[in-house]
């Protein structure tokens, strides 16, 4: 049985998501914070199994952090 993933756990632009949920932009992996994303960007759904994104409005890769199943 897969370990659950931990509230908080970052993952980076191109990972596979390893459990369905919510997530929340963290910062971008070269260690800035801007541009900073759009409002509509800061959090998204995606399902496991899915690469995690680049901020789209800036193309830049970034930190995704797990807040909530679902």
């Amino acid at each position: 049985m897969a370990t659950a993933t931990q509230i908080g756990t970052r993952f980076r632009t191109g990972e596979t998501c390893p459990e369905s949920g919510r997530y929340q932009f963290d910062g971008y992996t070269d260690g800035s914070w801007q541009p900073p994303p759009h409002p509509s960007e800061k959090e998204i759904p995606i399902s496991r199994g899915e690469k995690f994104p680049p901020v789209r409005s800036s193309g830049k890769a970034c930190y995704w952090k797990f807040m909530q199943r679902i």
